[in-house]
């Protein structure tokens, strides 16, 4: 993109962002109008870590889905940020980390949503607070310092601060190590005593109270654990610079987790909600909300964008783990058949769409440069890679400390099959605009030697050679967690996996749960003069991808279409009865007030 189309989308931006936010305006109006005297437990919403300067498409799924509540008469209450962070996930600068947030506009975005909603402020503490709250309405949260964290933070290492967590006890506050991903921390941390002498702060005693009926048993907070995934996904990388900007920006994050774990647990005290909707669970406001609701037994249903274009992944689970329940009795009958041959038709051409970018929309085959070195070998084996910093990452991570780990034994393995074809894959969203990764494939082929391997070649994420021709003449193919292994199980190719996918709870691939039995596998399948697939991965696969698809992907595009920026969207004319009695409002009226799975009915 050059300057002059970069100043034509912003203008053509700024234009679509002031008529979408008119027209969310007049509509929020016309609910607040004609929602029915609302009674019970009320429905929690919150997001801060989705379209903070305009509207996204998770934005417009929490907007619709409250909208359709408090059109039935369920009691709605949003928990919303006013500047409630000294750093959050999208309002981080990467190159100017001590840059403020851009609370102004984030916040406008947010009345805009809220129009027509009775305000209540959680920015006070206290019985003061408890005096105005209500269970109806936008509930705003400002940033308040503790400084008896900041000190417990302000001397920790990247590592330390990666594990941190904050215990609560009705002793003064001391900040300690943990069991984080089953691994105990090697250190202890004691803040110094604080001034107050009337023990542990107000904030601090609710927060206690609410979570652990014995006081005495105290409460740890994994503040640490709760922030690296957003720190990770915003840097673009996942492994992390022990710098003083990175620790910074870590430290602020706990302070902010710290902020709205307290002003949530008193949001949550005020309310007494039935249920939580956040969107997504990795970053670290969700993240903390979820985590305190779930400490209290509340709960909490996360969101997503979903499979297909325009529709949102509503769960019980973790929204970017994406479980998916499919029952074994569940056998596709010819009409469904049909309809996901027409989906994979479209797919293995390039044609698809995710979270509103079009990946490979000029495909092309394998060229005939490829197929003569290729004709050098006995086999072809393709490497498919993932985008390091993506939020299924900390999902996937179960046998492999990272992807990268995993490349590194493919690699030792390479070098001892020089008769073996390898073609490694970088992932297209690789590099993204405003999304490129800071850690990429690319540099590791190039770090390893891996591109001095004459039995590698490496596919660059903006290169459009089809993986799925690729496939066809591969021997097996090997994956992380890339949703390209469930296509290949459904081609009918063996798919080494190595990474937690989607997909992997269900037999669909070969996937090894140890590091050495990934090893053994590949040497293995090298080695055979053909591998046996078992029958039941492709039905597998295809069953749990039909459910993906047409089952869980809840359609919005009745309301909702794609803006200037595709991965932003903009509100469409509709009629208030159209939204209430659309099919995918139904599933989430049904999943959140009588427990149903999220699934549209057949």
């Amino acid at each position: 993109m050059n300057f002059k189309e970069f100043f034509t989308q912003r203008l053509q931006r700024g234009l679509a962002r002031r008529l979408n936010n008119l027209k969310i305006a007049a509509m929020a109006k016309r609910v607040a109008r004609h929602s029915p005297p609302s009674q019970g437990q009320p429905v929690v919403f919150f997001k801060a870590s989705t379209g903070i300067d305009d509207l996204s498409w998770n934005s417009g799924f929490h907007l619709l889905a409250s909208w359709a509540l408090r059109l039935k008469g369920i009691p709605v209450a949003y928990f919303a940020c006013n500047a409630g962070m000294s750093k959050c996930v999208l309002g981080t600068n990467r190159d100017h980390p001590q840059k403020e947030p851009p609370c102004k506009s984030c916040v406008y975005q947010s009345k805009t949503l809220y129009t027509g909603l009775r305000s209540n402020d959680f920015s006070r503490s206290g019985e003061e607070a408890t005096e105005v709250a209500t269970t109806w309405g936008v509930h705003w949260f400002d940033f308040q310092r503790d400084k008896e964290l900041e000190h417990a933070l302000e001397n920790l290492s990247l590592g330390k601060l990666s594990i941190f967590e904050w215990v609560i006890k009705d002793q003064p506050v001391i900040a300690s190590a943990g069991r984080v991903g089953g691994v105990l921390s090697p250190y202890r941390d004691q803040a110094k005593q604080s001034s107050r002498e009337s023990g542990i702060a107000s904030s601090q005693r609710t927060l206690l109270a609410t979570l652990a009926p014995r006081a005495s048993a105290g409460v740890t907070v994994p503040l640490g654990a709760l922030c690296l995934p957003g720190l990770r996904w915003i840097l673009r990388i996942h492994h992390l610079n022990d710098d003083e900007p990175t620790r910074y920006l870590l430290r602020e994050y706990i302070l902010s987790a710290w902020n709205v774990a307290q002003k949530f647990s008193r949001f949550l005290d005020e309310t007494n909600p039935r249920a939580v909707i956040v969107f997504n669970g990795q970053f670290f406001p969700e993240a903390t909300a979820r985590w305190i609701a779930q400490k209290r037994g509340l709960r909490v249903i996360t969101h997503e964008v979903g499979f297909q274009p325009a529709t949102a992944f509503f769960t019980d689970g973790e929204a970017t783990a994406s479980p998916i329940p499919v029952p074994e009795s569940f056998e596709m009958n010819a009409e469904q058949n049909a309809k996901l041959d027409a989906y994979l038709a479209k797919r293995f051409q390039g044609d698809f769409t995710m979270a509103g970018i079009k990946f490979w929309a000029d495909m092309k085959g394998l060229d005939e440069s490829f197929l003569q070195k290729a004709a050098g070998f006995k086999q072809i084996v393709p490497i498919f890679t993932n985008v390091i910093f993506d939020t299924s990452q900390p999902h996937a991570n179960t046998v492999f400390e990272d992807m990268f780990d995993w490349l590194d034994l493919a690699l030792e393995v390479i070098r001892q099959h020089r008769d073996t074809l390898f073609v490694i894959r970088a992932h297209p969203d690789e590099l993204r605009v405003r999304k490129a990764s800071r850690e990429t494939v690319a540099a590791w082929v190039e770090a390893s030697g891996a591109d001095k391997e004459p039995n590698v070649i490496f596919v660059g994420p903006k290169e459009t050679l089809s993986s799925y021709e690729l496939i066809q003449k591969s021997k097996f193919v090997m994956v992380y967690n890339s949703t390209i292994g469930l296509e290949a199980s459904i081609m009918g190719a063996a798919v080494l996996c190595a990474g937690k996918a989607r997909f992997t709870q269900y037999p669909t691939v070969f996937f090894p749960q140890t590091i050495e039995e990934v090893r053994s596998k590949m040497k293995e399948f090298l080695a055979a003069d053909s591998i046996d697939v078992p029958l039941e991965f492709k039905r597998n696969a295809r069953r749990f991808l039909y459910y993906q698809l047409f089952r869980t992907s809840l359609p919005f595009g009745e309301f909702l279409e794609p803006s200037v920026r595709t991965t932003q969207t903009r509100l469409k004319s509709f009629g208030l009865g159209e939204l209430v009695r659309a099919d995918a409002v139904k599933v989430i009226m049904e999943g959140v007030l009588e427990g149903g799975d999220f699934m549209l009915a057949e």
